[in-house]
């Protein structure tokens, strides 16, 4: 009984930890080099969000498979660029549950 616990537990924090020390590496050339100021400014922002309600509000039923393909990767684009700039940290759900766990106990 001991070691199927023991197993469980070292299953649990072994796949747990696996997200929460994830990188992302670059995939480009482009991305590999370090820009001087990857901050957005309140305008590009501000088009990137007025880009987005545009494709929104189109009729998309009147569209081609391509062109309704094309403004998919579009709207993926623009929003790799606007999460370019921020940190993310991503927790996996063993982990999650051990973190709420430790803090009901103690």
């Amino acid at each position: 009984m001991e070691k199927t616990i023991f197993y469980a537990l070292l299953a649990i924090f072994s796949l747990g930890a696996l997200p929460a020390f994830a990188t992302t590496s670059p995939t480009s050339a482009t991305e590999a080099t370090p820009a001087a100021n990857t901050k957005l400014t309140e305008e590009e922002i501000s088009t990137y969000r007025a880009r987005v309600e545009e494709i929104r509000d189109m009729d998309k039923s009147e569209l081609t498979a391509s062109e309704k393909k094309e403004l998919k990767t579009e709207l993926k684009d623009i929003k790799k660029t606007m999460h370019k700039d921020g940190t993310v940290i991503y927790i996996g759900g063993s982990t999650l549950l051990i973190i709420i766990i430790l803090l009901l106990i103690l």
